[in-house]
């Protein structure tokens, strides 16, 4: 192995386009790869193993509890790799912000893993890749879906229903771009989750039809991914909105934000994610008009805004 070598990985943020919360309950969800927001990670030779993030800077088996998963995937990783005595700094960088639901966990784990073997001159395969993030994932999540795994490290849309194997589509859409809003606000998925259980349990009917609809409403929007029609899209997110709010899992931020994208001309918007904080999303019909919607939202109190087009293949 050469001394000087320097190993490098990527991982882009994530998007869940439709299916929060009815995912839970057996419906389909629509995520993609959100090219805007990245991990990278850089790899070098040291005389110890030492980690610099934002969270911590020190060697490696000193860190907070809360990177354990950081440091499981790089142990794993240095295993799978039959390098397990080798000692490196591994540095990463994050323009994604935590806990808003943009997949930084899975990042972080995915551009690590890729780095890991890059430094080593291996190939880094699918095959290779995802369950090492998944195993990473799982010690930061508990019991996490995959989707995040998977759309950190792909390229195109995923339809996932739990249980099922994830299943890509292409983003046949032209003219398109998304505006995602950052509220400044962590998202509270677990307690959110919790609450719609809840809700689940005290009028069954009810909340039912609400999931159902979710269901309902994410088939359509990949019909009209795959159909290139746009505003039938932006439709099919104000509707999403509206019943994720009856499941009580918007706020006052996000729903501030989403009023806000609308009167200025957004095709739809609607919360992604788990909601009660965390990011928006809203769709724009030319990139001027998406400009103009994340001007609004920063005016309208968004911490930070991101556009990406989905007419071009990343």
């Amino acid at each position: 192995m050469n001394k000087e070598k320097i190993g490098h990985g990527q991982a882009s943020g994530k998007i869940i386009l439709m299916g929060e919360h009815s995912v839970v309950y057996g419906e389909p969800a629509i995520a993609f790869p959100f090219q805007e927001t990245y991990i990278s990670t850089k790899v070098e030779p040291d005389s110890t193993m030492i980690l610099e993030c934002h969270y911590f800077s020190g060697e490696l088996s000193q860190v907070p509890s809360q990177l354990k998963s950081v440091s499981e995937v790089i142990d794993q990783t240095l295993i799978a790799l039959h390098h397990e005595e080798a000692t490196l700094k591994i540095t990463i960088t994050s323009t994604i912000p935590a806990e808003r639901g943009m997949g930084s966990s899975a990042a972080v784990a995915v551009s690590i893993v890729r780095a890991l073997f890059d430094y080593f001159d291996i190939p880094c395969t699918s095959e290779s890749l995802l369950p090492l993030v998944n195993r990473a994932e799982k010690i930061a999540h508990g019991n996490p879906s995959g989707i995040d795994a998977a759309a950190t490290t792909g390229d195109e849309p995923l339809f996932f229903i739990k249980s099922h194997p994830l299943e890509s589509f292409p983003m046949n859409v032209s003219n398109a771009f998304l505006i995602v809003a950052d509220t400044g606000i962590k998202g509270q998925t677990r307690a959110a989750v919790r609450d719609v259980a809840h809700l689940f349990e005290l009028d069954k009917k009810r909340i039912s039809q609400h999931i159902t609809t979710l269901g309902h409403l994410t088939k359509s929007a990949k019909h009209a991914i795959l159909a290139d029609e746009v505003d039938t899209l932006g439709n099919v997110m104000n509707q999403a909105q509206e019943h994720l709010s009856a499941l009580t899992v918007s706020n006052e931020q996000l729903d501030h934000l989403v009023s806000t994208a609308r009167a200025n001309g957004a095709l739809g918007a609607k919360l992604t994610g788990g909601g009660r904080g965390g990011c928006m999303i809203a769709l724009a019909g030319s990139k001027k008009q998406a400009e103009n919607i994340a001007v609004a939202l920063e005016s309208a109190g968004a911490v930070a805004t991101w556009i990406q087009s989905l007419g071009v293949k990343n």
